[in-house]
């Protein structure tokens, strides 16, 4: 049998420049392993032996710990990019860690590091989509672009972030593998915007559904911040995510947190620190179950009904 090579990545706009940025500079044909933004355990679904590599692409360490220790022990050779948790990170010699859990960086910005800048212009895109636009600013200092030319990789950046979030594949517009795919014929972010078929389609969807957003009301507030609660439809599942991202923004003093109603009961939930502060997500949201994160930006993938309570709660402590 021969052997084989796999990237793993996060199906949002972090996750897909990242890896963009390691095949234009290091080619390799490798099997795609990714899903839906929330789908973070992905090396279960990974088997790898010796001579095989696996490259790992934000997706929290901890969440797929086990997998990793599995795939050193078959003779595997793991590279991990990643800006989440890690509590334990491996040491063995087939194991090669590029972890910061800095509330400053994101996995295309190690990426780029690693790279020596060489493809700085895709790292500044999975900024503005990680919500890190003054940081995506600083590091596109060296491309020498005009305000109307960052606005675009902003809203590339924002339009590939929400391709990610849904609870299926179903409730995306495009498949992430696919979206890999089509932005991989592109070494330039700006002919994928004038040019690809993809773009306008996110661009419109990601408008009409952050308008919808928008008319909702808040379900609570506080001295700490405010918690929205969207439906259980399509629309919301899709803007959760760059909802909150847009409320941080908007009020960058205060915590925000969107629930989201899941088709079969319980929540889904998006958890943004205030920009000020940027931390305290990760610790709240791993306060439960299915809950975890980065310090800035975190979620929780089931939040029962009767956790909402307790959730409420814990949200207020967190950011008081």
């Amino acid at each position: 049998m021969s052997l084989a090579d796999f990237d793993v990545f996060n199906g949002d706009a972090d996750g897909i420049c990242a890896l963009h940025q390691l095949r234009l500079a290091e080619p390799r044909q490798a099997q795609l392993v990714t899903g839906v933004k929330r789908d973070i355990s992905l090396l279960k679904r990974v088997t790898a032996g010796s001579g095989e590599r696996v490259t790992a692409l934000d997706i929290s360490l901890n969440k797929n710990h086990e997998a990793v220790l599995r795939l050193l022990q078959a003779g595997a050779t793991v590279a991990y990019f990643d800006h989440h948790q890690a509590d334990d990170i491996p040491v063995h010699a087939n194991f090669f860690a590029h972890i910061d859990t800095g509330a400053e960086w994101c996995t295309s910005l190690l990426v780029n590091r690693q790279l020596g800048g060489r493809y700085l212009i895709w790292a500044v895109v999975a900024a503005f989509g990680d919500n890190l636009a003054d940081v995506a600013r600083a590091a596109a200092a060296p491309l020498d672009l005009s305000p109307a030319a960052l606005q675009e990789l902003q809203a590339l950046g924002e339009c590939l972030n929400y391709n990610g979030y849904g609870e299926a594949l179903e409730d995306l517009y495009f498949d992430p593998a696919e979206l890999y795919r089509t932005i991989h014929a592109h070494v330039d972010p700006f002919t994928f915007i004038r040019e690809d078929r993809a773009y306008p389609i996110l661009k419109n969807g990601y408008t009409g559904d952050m308008a919808q957003a928008q008319a909702v009301a808040p379900m609570y507030e506080s001295k700490a911040g405010t918690i929205y609660l969207l439906p259980d439809a399509a629309w919301s599942r899709r803007v959760s995510g760059v909802f909150g991202n847009a409320l941080a923004t908007g009020a960058t003093q205060r915590a925000h947190a969107v629930l989201t109603k899941k088709t079969n009961g319980g929540y889904l939930v998006s958890v943004r620190a205030p920009l000020v502060r940027k931390a305290g997500a990760d610790v709240l949201c791993s306060q439960f179950e299915t809950g975890g994160g980065r310090k800035s930006a975190a979620g929780i993938n089931h939040l029962p009904e009767a956790d909402v309570a307790r959730f409420i709660a814990a949200f207020d402590r967190a950011f008081a």
